[in-house]
C-alpha cells in the first residue's frame, strides 16, 4: 500500500511540475510577444511579429495539451489505459 501511495505522490508531483512549466511558458509568452510587437511597430511597416506569435502560440497549445493530458485523437487517459492493458495481458 505504501508503494502505491508513493507512486501516486510521484505522479502528482510530476503533474504539478508540468503545469508549473506550462504556466511559466504562458507568462513568458504574454510578456515577450507584446515587447516584440512594440519593437516591430517602432522599426518597420512589415508585420513580422505574427510569425513568432503564431509559432510560439502553436507550441504553447501543444504544451498545454501535454500538461493537461488533453488528446483529441486518443482520448483522455489513453496512455494509462494502454499501459494497464499491456501489463494485464503481458503483450509487450
Amino acid at each position: 500500500m505504501e508503494n502505491q501511495d508513493e507512486y501516486k505522490y510521484q505522479r502528482a508531483k510530476e503533474k504539478v511540475k508540468e503545469l508549473k512549466d506550462f504556466y511559466t511558458n504562458l507568462l513568458t509568452y504574454c510578456l515577450v510577444i507584446p515587447f516584440l510587437a512594440y519593437i516591430n511597430y517602432q522599426t518597420t511597416s512589415f508585420i513580422w511579429v505574427v510569425f513568432p506569435a503564431l509559432g510560439w502560440g502553436f507550441g504553447l497549445i501543444l504544451h498545454w495539451m501535454h500538461a493537461t493530458g488533453y488528446n483529441p485523437f486518443l482520448g483522455k487517459n489513453w496512455e494509462e489505459r494502454t499501459i494497464q492493458e499491456l501489463m494485464r495481458d503481458d503483450k509487450f
